[in-house]
């Protein structure tokens, strides 16, 4: 399999599982509180890469930058995003909160800018991302209410969250290439745990917690699939692809839960959410333009010589 097939493939399975991790979420906390699920998923994330690294043989790597690194994404990547995102939640109903959350590009598209050498987006990734967020707030439109007063706290701590992990996502791009993507998941993913499992004890309703088969089946579906094999392939892409294309998969992911969610739950798949989708593709289309008509022209060019 060459690395563009390779590239394909990683990208349609982040798109895929972290699609299916609302569902898994909202099961999961039906019996766990969120800090205390978070925690819990990323430490038992951290002990499957631990094996995965151990089997594979990759060592852990310990130079100043490597750890700079680590606790940079333990803190701004999981735990400072995570809590932000879950805490603003308890207060912002979903679609608000997904719409928010969909300026992620936008800020991977202004920090790119400033801080990576060949930082031109380029109108084809503008458009690309001005339109598969135009797409998420019609997939949402129903779910939005407009009363910002009351929203205000938690639109701001997702948004934060949002500006958060665009920063890291372009500081990854810049200095994280010479790590191995498992090696860079480990330390962060174990720090998470160890924070985020005191603080949900600590603050959180315990008499709340149950720990039913509902609880352990989401917390080791997220804490493998929507986290050890996701986060993986995405530090993995991260040092292949533009940042730009990959922070897109955020649009992707909602437009994969709506289809669960019909499929699974019954829920309804609406003309907005038909509308929205096909919007969404779109914008990914139009980001990815450049890119594919040079494949194809490569490709024209190989056939011939």
């Amino acid at each position: 399999m060459n690395e563009s097939i390779k590239i394909v493939v990683g990208y349609i399975i982040i798109t895929l599982l972290w699609g299916s991790t609302w569902l898994a979420i909202r099961i999961g906390l039906d019996s766990l509180t969120p800090m205390f699920a978070v925690g819990v998923r990323f430490f038992i994330a951290s002990i499957f890469v631990y094996i995965i690294m151990k089997i594979s043989k990759v060592k852990l790597q310990t130079d100043s930058l490597s750890i700079k690194l680590y606790l940079f994404l333990a803190f701004f990547s999981f735990i400072i995003p995570f809590s932000l995102v879950y805490w603003g939640e308890q207060f912002v109903p979903s679609g608000l909160a997904s719409v928010i959350f969909a300026v992620f590009p936008f800020f991977v598209i202004i920090f790119s800018w400033l801080m990576l050498p060949d930082g031109s987006i380029g109108i084809y990734k503008s458009i690309g991302v001005l339109a598969g967020f135009v797409g998420i707030t019609i997939i949402f439109w129903d779910d939005i209410s407009l009363d910002f007063a009351e929203y205000s706290l938690g639109m701001i701590a997702i948004l934060v969250s949002a500006t958060i992990q665009g920063y890291v996502a372009v500081i990854i791009k810049k200095h994280g290439s010479k790590l191995n993507p498992l090696s860079m998941n480990f330390i962060p993913l174990l720090l998470t745990g160890i924070v985020l499992i005191p603080v949900g004890l600590l603050f959180e309703n315990r008499e709340s917690l149950v720990i039913d088969s509902k609880a352990v089946y989401s917390i080791l579906y997220l804490a493998f699939f929507g986290t050890v094999i996701t986060f993986t392939i995405y530090f993995w892409l991260m040092q292949k692809i533009n940042v730009v294309i990959l922070s897109l998969s955020t649009f992707l992911t909602p437009i994969i839960a709506l289809i669960l969610g019909a499929i699974l739950l019954g829920e309804k798949f609406t003309t907005n959410h038909l509308l929205g989708s096909s919007l969404v593709l779109i914008g990914i289309l139009f980001a990815n333009f450049r890119g594919l008509v040079k494949y194809y022209k490569d490709r024209e060019k190989n056939q011939i010589d």
